[in-house]
């Protein structure tokens, strides 16, 4: 019988502990996916700090790192630059990218350290309970909003891609959604181009993920995709932020 699809060798053939709906193992297939074509799984580092990603090395094929929460980017810094044959990337989420982790990514990125990250935002921090994160949407109900984010007390929602894209040592930055299928085939397109560029030695490449989080938002897994069309997508906006192989950003 012909196999017309099965699982990437980019993962391990583990049940993973993501609460049901959540989108983190789509992601985790592109990147798997992503290496296996690649042929790199072999020579593959891969960071997660803390957060829902936290026991990303039980899932990919290749060698992972546990950072602590915010410092993945460091981590990765020293392995890549320890080993700069190695394919490095980090797999973070909003609460840890955003918050904590500031400033480890944006001097990252303005170094021009030649990493890929995996930045995935779904407005919340997931795994301790579904506080507010610096992601979340102005009005957005959380366990520390419950009437709904006050931009006059907390601020605005940071757009990290937008921020990163400025810096000079930024080689490429996209923005993708994991919502359907048309998007998630773009999401693959981005996380490969993102690798090929490392493996070119352009610098700094990160692509952000929008995700959903069924369980803190407290909706079933297809209201939360509808959620995140309606809300998440209008305030960050789908495409790439910075390319340097098409001379400007975008």
């Amino acid at each position: 019988m012909e196999v017309i699809f099965q699982r990437t060798k980019g993962l391990l053939d583990v049940p993973t502990h993501y609460c049901p709906g959540c989108t983190h193992g789509i992601i985790h297939r592109l990147v798997g996916e992503t290496l296996e074509e690649l042929n790199v799984i072999d020579k593959t580092v891969g960071v997660a700090p803390v957060g829902c990603s936290v026991l990303a090395y039980n899932y990919f094929a290749c060698d992972m790192f546990e950072a602590a929460h915010g410092r993945a980017p460091a981590v990765a810094t020293g392995i890549k630059r320890s080993h700069p044959d190695s394919v490095v990337f980090t797999y973070q989420g909003d609460g840890d990218l955003a918050a904590i982790g500031t400033a480890e990514i944006v001097h990252a990125a303005t170094r021009g350290e030649n990493i890929t990250t995996i930045f995935v935002n779904n407005c919340i921090y997931g795994m301790t309970g579904g506080q507010m994160a610096p992601t979340t949407l102005p009005g957005q109900v959380t366990e520390t909003t419950p009437y709904g984010r006050d931009v006059k007390q907390a601020g605005y929602p940071i757009r990290v891609s937008e921020m990163l894209s400025t810096l000079s040592g930024a080689a490429y930055v996209e923005r993708v959604s994991v919502d359907s299928v048309p998007n998630i085939l773009k999401a693959k397109k981005a996380i490969k181009k993102a690798f090929e560029l490392q493996l070119q030695g352009a610098g700094f490449t990160m692509i952000e993920v929008l995700s959903i989080c069924p369980t803190n938002w407290g909706l079933s897994p297809l209201e939360a995709l509808k959620w995140l069309r309606d809300n998440m997508i209008p305030y960050y906006p789908l495409g790439v932020k910075k390319d340097i192989t098409a001379g400007e950003a975008k």
